[in-house]
């Protein structure tokens, strides 16, 4: 008989790279006083279970553990990050087709043990497939999210930061649409300690000019194929979005993030998920920001929407 423990919960299906390291940025980060891990690959999953077990004496209190699905009972949090890796000279679509079987299986064994916990979705592609477990699990939209473009707005954060030589903290900045090719880059609502980022790049002498605007989001938009060119995956920075989204939730903070989430008409897009500042708590998807962002970046955010349900319809979902 299985000893129930209390306290906040959660529950990651995938322990491979993603998944292994986000239970070590939890872990890290106290995040939760349970953490599971649940994956096909036993051998794998005892392994990393047994890997991070071994530093709970340096971190603060949290049981770590070998799981199935009976465990998404009682989980606050259930965290998607298994998937298909894209085999040689496959097509991304046929990629996407694999994985939505993949997430046709997964999913309704979640919601059988747990029609009340919050389905945060990593896996690539990220937006399509959030969507893909909002459908399958009719569970109500506030209820699933995906990691969105949470990493990518501290990638932006990041390389503004390394530019104006300010802290990233202190950089306020998002990506929008898309966790992928087609996001859009929010300069409008861009902002440093309050200062319109224009304003203050002026005042401090670098000014940014549009070359300069461009290098910094294609750079944005591009570090995932580089680290994946140079060292074969992305997970550190990945795992650390992931654990601030499950704060968000555990600790119902009321954090604007943007994480991908089922659009219902901001900017004219409807019936798909893409990514926005949104409010997230306790409850989940608490609210979606609908920000003034200029003109363009309206386009760009229905241009990214339409992209993505061209995908949805390709692949015959």
């Amino acid at each position: 008989m299985k000893t129930k423990f209390y306290g906040n919960k959660v529950t990651i299906i995938g322990a491979g790279f993603v998944g292994a390291t986000t239970a070590y940025a939890l872990m890290m980060g106290g995040t939760a006083s349970e953490i599971v891990l649940v994956d096909v690959n036993q051998k794998r999953l005892e392994g990393e279970v047994m890997d991070l077990n071994h530093g709970i004496a340096f971190v603060p209190p949290v049981r770590i553990r070998a799981g199935t699905y009976e465990d998404c009972a009682d989980s606050n949090v259930v965290i998607i990050t298994a998937g298909v890796a894209q085999k040689p000279g496959e097509t991304r679509i046929d990629l996407l087709k694999r994985n939505i079987e993949v997430f046709r299986s997964i999913v309704p064994r979640i919601v059988e043990h747990n029609r009340d916990c919050i389905i945060v979705v990593v896996t690539n592609p990220v937006d399509i497939l959030t969507y893909v477990t909002l459908k399958i699990s009719g569970l109500p939209p506030s209820q699933v999210m995906g990691s969105g473009t949470v990493l990518d707005s501290a990638r932006f954060r990041f390389l503004l930061g390394q530019h104006c030589h300010v802290a990233t903290q202190n950089v306020h900045a998002y990506i929008i649409g898309e966790h992928g090719d087609s996001e859009v880059a929010a300069w409008s609502i861009t902002n440093i300690a309050g200062m319109p980022i224009e304003q203050y790049c002026l005042r401090c002498g670098r000014a940014c000019e549009s070359d300069e605007k461009m290098r910094i989001f294609d750079e944005v938009k591009n570090a995932a194929y580089k680290i994946i060119e140079a060292k074969g995956a992305t997970y550190y920075a990945v795992g650390l979005a992931v654990r601030r989204i499950v704060e968000a939730i555990l600790r119902d903070e009321n954090v604007v993030l943007p994480v991908s989430s089922l659009m219902q008409g901001y900017y004219g897009v409807e019936d798909i998920c893409l990514s926005l500042p949104t409010l997230v708590n306790a409850k989940g998807v608490a609210r979606v920001l609908e920000l003034p962002l200029s003109q363009s970046e309206q386009e760009g955010f229905r241009r990214s929407a339409e992209i993505l349900k061209g995908w949805l319809k390709e692949a015959g979902f």
